[in-house]
């Protein structure tokens, strides 16, 4: 049996990653404060409510940095496979929170929308601004990693959504000031919820098939199986395993029945021409194969086990 792994410079950037998150935590519990000192000086619900989300936002990257910080632990004879799992979990829980957050959201939208209450607006409107720039900053940090790592983007999301919650009291704020157009904050916050579950549920259904060892859906199982039989020394590929472990790793499991009773000599060089193939054409960088000669069992490439 054989593995292939890529690695780089992923610890030094974990690091990077985790620093970036730790300083959004001390931008968001400082603005969480502020909104719900001047909450509840202002009378404005609105301000509560994004004080709410921060709050939200707060747990979340408690979560992601907590799942950064498990996932550099190594690997150990009861954790064989460590905690390179945790990002994902996080991932899902964090995607979770922000379709159940989205739907309270809407109710409050709906029920501010029947229910328009007059509010000191000028507090509102500083505390949005303030709110705008700790959580833009947040999202800037962050914005890099949430392209490459489902952990970083549930966070970001988080952040951006109470980022543009933000701009909508803001708005709120300004137009309930000068045209007492208090129904627009209602419908600024519906908007932002409706792209929160959007987006919530998409990073929700990919954490979910990482979760549940589904092949990643760039990764043509018929096609890969095809171009190794095409191999001189191969008779048929079968009980075939494609699953992604986290954001790093694909892994590549199969029995392959060989032609002719080979040398370990020559399976180490072909199991290296294999690795480099779905290496350099489907990024998968840990195989593990089983050799087999005239082995009677099934051969169907996906057998159930």
């Amino acid at each position: 049996m054989g593995h292939s792994h890529t690695h780089n410079h992923h610890h030094s950037h974990t690091s990077l990653k985790g620093r970036n998150l730790l300083i959004s935590i001390f931008l968001n519990i400082i603005i969480t404060t502020a909104q719900v000192i001047g909450g509840l000086l202002s009378g404005s619900l609105s301000l509560l409510s994004d004080a709410l989300h921060n709050f939200s936002d707060v747990i979340s990257l408690i979560i992601s940095y907590w799942a950064n910080k498990l996932a550099r632990k190594k690997a150990s004879l009861q954790k064989t496979f460590g905690y390179k799992r945790a990002e994902i979990l996080a991932a899902f829980i964090n995607a979770a929170s922000l379709i159940v957050i989205a739907i309270l959201l809407i109710v409050e939208a709906v029920e501010r929308f029947a229910n328009p209450q007059k509010i000191e607006s000028n507090l509102v409107i500083w505390l949005s601004a303030i709110a705008i720039l700790g959580n833009g900053l947040s999202v800037l940090l962050l914005k890099k990693d949430s392209q490459v790592n489902m952990n970083i983007k549930s966070a970001y999301l988080h952040l951006f959504t109470d980022m543009m919650a933000s701009v909508a009291v803001l708005i709120g704020g300004l137009l309930m000031k000068y045209y007492e157009m208090f129904w627009v904050d209602s419908v600024l916050t519906l908007l932002i919820a409706l792209y929160l579950i959007w987006m919530g549920f998409d990073l929700l259904k990919q954490s979910t098939k990482v979760l549940m060892l589904f092949t990643p859906d760039n990764i043509p199982v018929k096609q890969i199986v095809n171009e190794l039989n095409n191999f001189d020394s191969i008779k048929n590929v079968h009980h075939v395993h494609i699953w992604q472990l986290n954001e790093d790793e694909i892994h590549f499991e199969a029995h392959i029945d060989f032609n002719k009773d080979i040398t370990l000599s020559k399976f180490d060089e072909i199991l290296n021409e294999i690795e480099v193939l779905v290496f350099k054409k489907y990024q998968i960088n840990h195989v593990n194969i089983q050799p087999e000669f005239g082995k009677v069992d099934a051969k169907d490439v996906i057998v159930q086990d």
